[in-house]
């Protein structure tokens, strides 16, 4: 499959004679005479990289980068300006606003290819899939120090050892680093306005958590427990922000995590607040079993307190046990006596509980 090259490119004649080079390179090319047409096409062609001149009429290459890093869909894509000023002022201008790198007019077609080639290479550091696992983090680490501006990020992550229980930052809290499960198993936690107890996250090994309120600058809005015995990885906030801030390909990934945990959160909201307690108890058991549920003898089982649950549930502890009853009645679950593991037999029963 070839990559994409979009050249967004005033002059005619430039932008041919560069479509046609990277042409006979085996890149795909799409061409925009404006800064105007070249959002579009961006939003439309999903290419790889982005050329874009500096100076265009009705919207300058310093508009188009700026919209196009305001859109979730196109901020990450790697961005090429072309000038054909050399002053360092229009250099550090384009940097600023998140440039990936500049090419100066006139340049040689050597120029433009091996920026091309460097900036897929780089792009897809932060593309691939990495174990999630101690190596895992190294690899993405090791990745982003081998990008120049990132070469002093440091070697240095602190590796701590949590007992089950054990508070790793709490409520109120400043954050100082962001957080990587290498082992075990952590929640998120916090009180309602009747004192109840509300799990709001969970997260599992290979699972980064913290960068939120570090990201707003806020403080820690929840306590953060080791769900079980577990090594977790401390990432130092410098560490954490010069890596965001200096890559655009890493800061989208974090914007996207970010999203996600809102959007999970608002909806876990809305269900405590309007859910049964049945329909709760249940919710709690089907998420238990997406992020902690390992499957024993083709049985999917759930290894939890029936307090753990009844927090994640947001209900009374007698309350959950009543619903795992009737389920267990309506055979959707099994109760293992020796473990106490709640076996799930019909998940999709339990995700058809509507009240």
């Amino acid at each position: 499959m070839r990559n994409k090259i979009l050249i967004i490119e005033d002059d005619a004649i430039v932008r041919d004679n560069m479509a046609e080079l990277l042409e006979l390179a085996n890149y795909e090319v799409e061409t925009a005479s404006n800064g105007k047409f070249g959002i579009e096409k961006a939003k439309t062609f999903n290419p790889d990289v982005i050329i874009c001149d500096i100076m265009m009429p009705e919207l300058d290459g310093y508009g188009v980068l700026y919209l196009l890093s305001k859109d979730k869909s196109t901020a990450g894509i790697p961005f090429i300006f072309m000038t054909a000023k050399a002053e360092r002022s229009d250099v550090r201008k384009g940097m600023e606003l998140g440039a990936d790198d500049y090419l100066t007019k006139p340049f040689e077609e050597s120029e433009l290819l091996n920026a091309i080639e460097t900036r897929l290479k780089k792009a897809s550091v932060f593309q691939r899939e990495f174990e999630r696992s101690s190596s895992g983090i190294d690899q993405f680490f090791d990745h982003a120090k081998a990008l120049d501006e990132l070469r002093k990020l440091s070697d240095e992550r602190e590796l701590i050892k949590y007992k089950k229980g054990e508070t790793i930052y709490r409520e109120g809290a400043y954050p100082r680093e962001i957080f990587m499960i290498e082992s075990g198993k952590v929640k998120l936690s916090k009180f309602n306005d009747d004192g109840r107890k509300l799990v709001t996250h969970l997260f599992n090994s290979g699972d980064f958590f913290g960068y939120l309120p570090l990201l707003e600058n806020t403080k820690y809005k929840e306590d953060a427990i080791a769900f079980e015995d577990s090594e977790i990885y401390r990432i130092s906030k410098a560490d954490f922000l010069d890596l965001v801030h200096k890559n655009r390909t890493v800061a989208n990934k974090f914007l996207q995590m970010i999203s996600n945990d809102l959007a999970d959160t608002e909806d876990r909201l809305l269900q405590l607040a309007y859910d049964s307690v049945r329909k709760k108890s249940a919710d709690a058991l089907i998420m238990l079993a997406k992020k902690f549920s390992e499957r024993k003898d083709g049985q999917l089982r759930v290894n939890s307190s029936r307090e753990d649950l009844a927090d994640l549930a947001g209900t009374a502890t007698e309350s959950l046990i009543r619903a795992l009853a009737d389920f267990k009645e309506d055979k959707l679950i099994e109760i293992d006596p020796k473990t106490k593991d709640i076996i799930i037999l019909d998940e999709k029963g339990l995700a058809g509980i509507k009240w």
